[in-house]
C-alpha cells in the first residue's frame, strides 16, 4: 500500500508563486504515474498535471499550462508541483495521487492512491 503525503500549500496573493511536495511512502515502480488533482468548494475533483515515473513524461490541464511545472525526484520518491502566477481561481485543496499503469490520464477514477490533500487559497 503506497501512501502519500503531500506539503507546501498555503496562502499567497494573485500573481505570487507556491511549490506542493507529495512523497510516497515507499519507493514507486518504474511502472507508475503520478499525478497533481484540485478540488474547489462546489466543484468536482479536476486534473490538474500528471508525470510518468520513469521517463518524465508529462501533461497538463489547459489551465495551468505555461504556469505549473511537474517534476519528480526519483531517489527521494517526491513529486513537485511548481507554481507560478497563481490566480484566485487556483484556490482549491490539491491532491496527489499515484496509479500503476505508466500512462497518464486525466480521470480521477483511474488513480489508485492519494494523499490526503493541501490547502491553496490565492487572494485577488
Amino acid at each position: 500500500q503506497v501512501q502519500l503525503v503531500e506539503s507546501g500549500g498555503g496562502s499567497v496573493q494573485a500573481g505570487g508563486s507556491l511549490r506542493l511536495s507529495c512523497t510516497a511512502s515507499e519507493r514507486t515502480f518504474s511502472d507508475y504515474t503520478m499525478g497533481w488533482f484540485r478540488q474547489a468548494p462546489g466543484k468536482e475533483r479536476e486534473f490538474v498535471a500528471g508525470i510518468t515515473w520513469i521517463g518524465g513524461g508529462t501533461v497538463y490541464a489547459d489551465s495551468v499550462k505555461g504556469r505549473f511545472t511537474i517534476s519528480r525526484d526519483n531517489a527521494k520518491n517526491t513529486m513537485y508541483l511548481q507554481m507560478n502566477g497563481l490566480k484566485p481561481e487556483d484556490t482549491a485543496v490539491y491532491y496527489c495521487a499515484a496509479r500503476r499503469v505508466p500512462v497518464i490520464v486525466r480521470g480521477a477514477l483511474a488513480y489508485d492512491y492519494w494523499g490526503q490533500g493541501t490547502q491553496v487559497t490565492v487572494s485577488s
